[in-house]
């Protein structure tokens, strides 16, 4: 009289990680996921790890994560893993504020936002 188990969110040959509650702002860890949609993950990583952006450490984090669910959950070779997906959603924003001349209030909005990053493999051509 069990339930029956929830099917799993991604195929077969998927993996995925999240990341939520980045301080970033959604559009600046946009430019860093698309810098590695699409790639290999070991040209990623090499990309993540020698690029300028603050955020790009929390997202190859991430990525390592779902390199490592694939590895372990899911036993998918990792020298044949792309990085399917990577995509950014919003999360909550503090409110901040700083007094300004004549009695007036300037807004300061601190986003946060979430990554989401699929691993899939693909066999290689020869």
């Amino acid at each position: 009289m069990s339930k029956d188990k929830n099917p799993r969110r991604v195929a077969d040959n998927e993996a995925m990680a999240k990341l939520r509650m980045l301080r970033t702002s959604p559009q600046k860890l946009n430019l860093v996921a698309g810098m590695i949609r699409g790639k290999k993950v070991e040209k990623a990583l090499t990309d993540l790890t020698f690029s300028n952006k603050r955020i790009a450490a929390d997202v190859k984090k991430c990525l390592q994560s779902a390199i490592a669910n694939a590895e372990n959950n899911h036993n998918l070779d990792v020298d044949e893993l792309i990085v399917a997906e990577a995509y950014v959603g919003k999360n909550l924003t503090m409110k901040r504020g700083r007094p300004r001349a004549r009695g007036r209030f300037g807004k300061i909005i601190k986003p946060f936002s979430e990554l989401t990053i699929k691993v899939r493999q693909v066999e290689e051509q020869a």
